[in-house]
Order: structure tokens, then C-alpha cells, then sequence
């Protein structure tokens, strides 16, 4: 079986925003790097412990990694 991230952020949605799982779990709709730290926060991660841009820890779908509308996902 092969490792997956516990964390994954889905493509960015028609309106803005990105759905955010944790363990599978959905968890919310963040919309900035700001609320997504708030909800790893709140899935009990420690500020410590969340990197965002360690392929280990997040996993980004969709979309290059901080890019939370899809007009911004095509953009160089």
C-alpha cells in the first residue's frame, strides 16, 4: 500500500477556496494559508509541527501549493 499525507488539500473549488481532509476526515474550506494552519490547529497539530510545504505532512491536489482560487491555479 502506498504512504499518503495525512493531510490533503483538494483542488481549488468554482468559488475559491480549498476542501482540507485530515486523516480522511473533511475538516472545512480554507481559503488562505491562515485558516488552514487554524484548522490542522484545531485537528490537534502543535505550530511546531505543521510545515506546510513538507510533501510528507500536506499533500496539495489540484492546484500548486498557497493557490486558493482556481483563476490563480493556471497563473505562472
Amino acid at each position: 500500500m502506498a504512504w499518503k499525507a495525512p493531510i490533503v488539500v483538494h483542488p481549488p473549488a468554482a468559488g475559491g477556496g480549498r476542501r482540507v481532509t485530515v486523516r480522511g476526515h473533511a475538516v472545512g474550506t480554507a481559503h488562505s494559508d491562515r485558516d488552514l494552519v487554524e484548522f490542522l490547529r484545531r485537528a490537534g497539530l502543535g505550530e511546531a509541527d505543521i510545515a506546510l510545504d513538507d510533501p510528507h505532512l500536506v499533500e496539495w491536489r489540484g492546484a500548486r501549493p498557497h493557490v486558493w482560487r482556481p483563476d490563480e491555479a493556471t497563473a505562472p
